[in-house]
């Protein structure tokens, strides 16, 4: 298969900081994860390949073509920052128009597109309201929104779940595998194990700037599976969450916080904690508003895999 996006020997820094360092590498459409911990690097390869920063050393390509100052690649990327970036006044469909525009759409073309985009992210019976009264997971999903309103073929998403309940996310991992099936060259960052693997099991690891491995994910799940796991929960019915697991055998430490609704676990089988987990959710009673995985971060097996 042809490579969309093509780096050679990238290298960006700011000052005496690191940024990326002698990047190379083919990225073929389907579902590409850059994964590794906050700072190694995955926004600033992101930058530089949707022609937002130059390299200091290296070019990329895409479709064959540079894409530093080269305007015309641009209507065939979308990009989700990490960061928010709004007018925060303008409503939903304000947003999405005014961005559109700038492709030379029409105000009909705008209006459809933008309605279009919005339907996919859930937020058409809100497309009205200002930007500022919009939830963290509506604004990730407006960001989303913009990302594909023009209906790019290559996405570049930074972060894409950050922000969204467990819900949003199926949601928007749902979405981005319908961008894969249609062709789609899809590129996602994220420093969470479980998000990646749920989108993909083609992965880039990086840290410090620097590409450490590529490959299936499976073999960091293995790495990851040989010590226990936290994982936190927000629930306002936490010691509850807490009582109909506490008798399962792969559970080995229930500690609460009190002053935030929370219950930890410790397993040292996060797949089975999961599927149980999932089936408890269907409880109508249970509301579980948030779950983290505190040690999920990646930085231990990065630590043990830059040891050897």
């Amino acid at each position: 298969m042809t490579a969309v996006i093509e780096a050679r020997n990238l290298s960006r820094w700011y000052g005496n900081v690191l940024g990326i360092s002698e990047i190379t590498l083919d990225i073929e459409p389907g579902i590409t994860a850059l994964l590794g911990p906050n700072g190694a690097g995955k926004s600033t390869f992101m930058k530089i390949i949707t022609g937002q920063l130059k390299a200091n050393i290296g070019q990329v390509r895409i479709f064959g073509q540079p894409v530093w100052n080269n305007r015309h690649i641009f209507r065939r990327l979308g990009f989700c920052p990490e960061s928010d970036a709004f007018y925060e006044e303008l409503n939903g469909l304000e947003f999405l128009t005014g961005l559109l525009s700038l492709y030379g759409y029409d105000r009909k073309e705008c209006l459809i597109r933008a309605g279009r985009a919005l339907e996919l992210v859930e937020l058409q019976d809100v497309s009205h309201r200002p930007i500022r009264s919009y939830s963290r997971g509506m604004r990730q999903r407006i960001k989303i929104a913009q990302t594909v309103a023009h209906d790019p073929e290559v996405l570049i998403l930074d972060e894409p779940l950050s922000g969204l309940d467990p819900l949003g996310k199926r949601r928007i991992i749902r979405l981005i595998k319908e961008f894969r099936d249609a062709g789609k060259t899809v590129v996602v960052s994220s420093h969470v194990l479980p998000e990646v693997e749920a989108l993909t099991s083609e992965i880039i690891l990086i840290h410090n700037g620097k590409i450490l491995a590529r490959g299936d994910i499976h073999f960091i799940r293995e790495l990851l599976d040989s010590h226990p796991h936290m994982i936190r929960i927000r629930s306002p019915q936490y010691r509850e969450l807490a009582r109909l697991l506490a008798a399962e055998n792969y559970v080995l430490n229930i500690s609460f916080e009190p002053e935030a609704s929370a219950v930890v676990f410790e397993t040292h089988h996060r797949d089975r904690f999961f599927n149980r987990l999932n089936e408890l959710v269907l409880d109508p009673g249970l509301d579980l508003e948030e779950i983290t995985s505190p040690d999920d971060n990646l930085q231990a097996v990065f630590d043990y895999l830059v040891e050897r």
